[in-house]
């Protein structure tokens, strides 16, 4: 995990300054009453089931394009260090988890909650501040599932596309190119 973190530190802040730069703006806000914390939730909960949607269908179809990049990868004539591969797991894990925690949210907040009548009104507070956390820190971990593609797909284009020395490649394929670029 240590090592994902200090590989990634880019993808991962980013992700994290969306975090907290939409529970800041969430934070604004200040105290509310029960009562205006169920008028919120009651306007912002299609808001919230509209994220939840987008999030489930962009992680369902960013791991069916991993299987793509993957036959892109192993269909190559470039041999890739198995580090490439261990960077495309790392984004396979985090998006299931996202893909998951997103459904059971989803799930959550389709309670008709503010419609409860036994529910005190002082918990709608804490129900509208849990929401607004959920919605920030899945948003923010879906950008930084998207940063850690990006940074995947754009290293794929150097060694493909590009025929760079990368990183990436192993050790015998960056001799064939250095070999490659002394003869031109």
């Amino acid at each position: 995990m240590q090592d994902f973190i200090s590989k990634n530190k880019g993808p991962i802040s980013g992700g994290l300054v969306a975090f907290i730069f939409i529970g800041l703006a969430v934070f604004v806000l200040g105290n509310l009453s029960g009562y205006e914390a169920k008028q919120l939730l009651n306007t912002s909960m299609s808001g919230i089931n509209m994220l939840c949607n987008t999030i489930i269908l962009a992680s369902a179809t960013i791991l069916a394009l991993l299987l793509t990049l993957l036959g892109i990868s192993t269909g190559t004539k470039s041999r890739l260090k198995n580090q490439h591969y261990v960077q495309v797991l790392n984004i396979a894990k985090l998006v299931t988890v996202l893909f998951v925690v997103t459904l059971i949210v989803f799930q959550l907040f389709n309670i008709p909650i503010t419609e409860a009548e036994n529910l005190p009104t002082a918990w709608f507070s804490y129900i509208y501040w849990i929401s607004l956390f959920f919605s920030s820190l899945l948003s923010g971990t879906l950008i930084t599932v998207i940063l850690l593609l990006y940074k995947t797909v754009t290293n794929i284009i150097k060694i493909v596309g590009l025929g760079k020395d990368h990183y990436l490649l192993s050790d015998e394929e960056q001799e064939d190119i250095e070999n490659t670029n002394e003869d031109a």
